[in-house]
């Protein structure tokens, strides 16, 4: 899971890193991204996002790029346009083409992170301290095959849990990633999770044995679904 951090940039612009979830779309000081996450079909030639300006006043430079789960940029997916000028109260557009030379996997999602940093613009007025808020949000983007055999809405429904000593392990054979929210075991909390396709996670209990394990997930347009009771 992506977590948030600060960082200062230079001088006293300070920029926040941001990643949300459960929600229709991804705001940050004033930029919002239309969606908190995308869905690539893997056979199409690009996907768009839209990103929407709300402030009054305020002109940012908005830097659009794909990073891998490791966060490093990838090569395999070209943003366009990938640095612009977002003015006030306007909606602009980045196109997201996939590049990649080596052939992705056909029985299953790949993962990949957008991430779009706004910059304020202006400077300083001298003699004067200011703080500028630079924020970047990142959002998963799933590169999802087009002849899967099972529809992602069913992907949750064949999780499998089981408590393992100190842990809980949850297991997904669907070709889909399962995002678990509200995710508790014996009525205590455990962290928000997210299972690869055809892959197993463990999840350390929070203290105590175990008990019924219960959890939501996140469909595709980042909205939570109805509760459901994790089988054995």
């Amino acid at each position: 899971m992506k977590y948030n951090k600060k960082r200062v940039l230079s001088g006293l612009l300070l920029a926040s890193t941001i990643s949300l979830c459960c929600a229709s779309t991804a705001i940050a000081g004033g930029i919002a991204l239309g969606a908190t996450r995308i869905i690539y079909p893997q056979n199409s030639a690009q996907t768009s996002l839209s990103i929407t300006n709300s402030d009054k006043e305020k002109v940012f430079l908005i830097q659009s790029w794909v990073a891998t789960p490791d966060e490093k940029k990838s090569a395999d997916f070209v943003v366009t346009p990938p640095i612009f000028v977002m003015q006030p109260q306007k909606e602009n557009t980045i196109r997201i083409m996939y590049v990649g030379k080596n052939p992705l996997p056909t029985d299953r999602e790949s993962l990949y992170y957008l991430s779009s940093k706004a910059i304020p613009s202006g400077k300083p007025v001298a003699g004067e301290n200011a703080l500028q808020i630079a924020t970047e949000t990142t959002i998963k983007m799933f590169v999802r095959p087009s002849d899967l055999p099972t529809q992602s809405i069913n992907a949750p429904q064949t999780l499998r849990c089981k408590l393992d000593g100190g842990t809980v392990k949850v297991n997904n054979p669907s070709p889909y990633y399962v995002t678990l929210v509200n995710f508790t075991a014996g009525g205590k909390d455990l962290p928000n999770t997210m299972v690869a396709p055809k892959s197993e996670a463990s999840v350390p209990l929070s203290g105590g044995p175990g008990g019924t394990i219960k959890f939501k997930t996140l469909n595709d347009y980042g909205s939570k679904t109805d509760e459901q009771t994790c089988s054995s």
